[in-house]
């Protein structure tokens, strides 16, 4: 076990091959494991692209992993986060990383099952639900990665698309924001399940690697009760044919610096 200090002179105790990354763009730090969990671009993407109320609200990421997302939305709002992991060691490096970045104020990481929130925490008490889930549906055991973790970041072994919607129907008030963040192939099964559980989609966005390529994943937001009126908005593009980042992404990324 080793330990770092930040710019409060606080401790955090990293684990195995645990590492502490920068969060350029949003100037906090993120213990990430690259044998466990390591956040991807669609995370922040996610937390990017979502309404949030600025100076207050109630808001709540599901399947967030090692805390990103709660992360990088504490830099847009002053409300509060509450963030739902069902691994214990990715909830466990959320909590030492919100520790760490001195935000144990406003965001707080709940270890459990995400079907289990709304009779835990309380029907349509949020303004705002953020997801990123498990893209794939579950192969044959025999395909499985045999990393606990990431099978069951990646595949829908504990959560399902529709146990994800569902349930983010269910803690959203009426009027509320769902956004989430998954791949285009599953578009139709957004729409169909998001309007089942009386959520209308009024935002998409697709992202692709490169100008010319077909998108590789697609950020999704809807609102709970809320009336037909899509918008497709322009696509995001992540490298340019220099293969570096563009400079749409590197602003997210790194800031305007």
């Amino acid at each position: 076990m080793r330990s770092c200090r930040n710019r409060r002179n606080l401790i955090v105790n990293l684990i195995g091959d645990e590492r502490l990354d920068y969060l350029l763009a949003e100037n906090l730090r993120i213990i990430q494991s690259p044998s466990v969990f390591a956040f991807s671009l669609d995370a922040v993407l996610l937390a990017r692209f979502v309404y949030v109320p600025i100076q207050k609200g109630n808001m709540i990421d599901l399947c967030s992993g090692n805390g990103v997302v709660p992360l990088f939305l504490s830099t847009r709002t002053k409300g509060t986060i509450t963030g739902v992991e069902i691994q214990e060691r990715l909830y466990d490096m959320a909590v030492r990383s919100i520790a760490y970045n001195g935000l144990e104020d406003r965001l707080e990481m709940i270890q459990g099952d995400i079907k289990e929130m709304p009779s835990r925490l309380g029907y349509g008490k949020f303004d705002v639900v953020t997801c990123n889930p498990p893209y794939f549906k579950t192969p044959p055991t025999s395909e499985i990665n045999e990393n606990e973790h990431l099978a069951i970041a990646r595949h829908e072994i504990l959560c399902t698309l529709e146990d994800a919607i569902r349930v983010s129907s269910a803690l959203v008030r009426a009027g509320g924001k769902v956004a989430f963040v998954h791949r285009p192939d599953r578009l139709n099964d957004m729409i169909e399940l998001m309007r089942k559980y009386r959520l209308e989609p009024k935002r998409i966005k697709f992202v692709h690697s490169k100008e010319g390529k077909e998108a590789n994943t697609m950020l999704v937001e809807a609102a709970k009760n809320g009336q037909p009126g899509l918008k497709i908005l322009p696509p995001l593009v992540v490298y340019d044919g220099n293969n570096e980042y563009t400079p749409e992404v590197r602003e997210i990324l790194y800031g305007n610096d």
